[in-house]
């Protein structure tokens, strides 16, 4: 069993982040001591820690996760891994006709200075 201080730093999420992951049941600790409230993570809590760390990475929002962490098999992680693919690929494609209209406006404003 690992003290949240101990599991924040080999997970890379804050204690803060581990106090809001329990608060909306994302990542909730494996064992509370009745004593003291303190909390206590254990290696599949590690497992699921590092998932989250990944999604979040990948640009999944807080719902996105509870919906991956409801489904304990992770049988629809790879629908929701390619519907989160193509959200990128057409944010990409925005951006880059956001970046040729911006280079076309630059252009234009160079010809009529001449």
């Amino acid at each position: 069993m690992y003290k949240v201080s101990d599991f924040s730093e080999m997970t890379g999420l804050s204690k803060e982040t581990l106090r809001y992951y329990a608060e909306v049941k994302l990542l909730e600790p494996a064992f509370i001591d009745p004593n003291n409230n303190y909390r206590y993570y254990d290696d599949g809590s590690y497992f699921l820690a590092i998932l989250l760390v990944k999604l979040r990475r990948l640009g999944f929002t807080i719902q996105e996760m509870v919906c991956v962490m409801e489904d304990e098999s992770f049988a629809n992680l790879d629908g929701l891994l390619i519907q989160k693919r193509h959200k990128i690929q057409r944010e990409i494609d925005d951006l880059l006709l956001r970046v040729e209209e911006i280079d076309a406006f630059l252009e234009s404003g160079k010809e009529e200075n001449k």
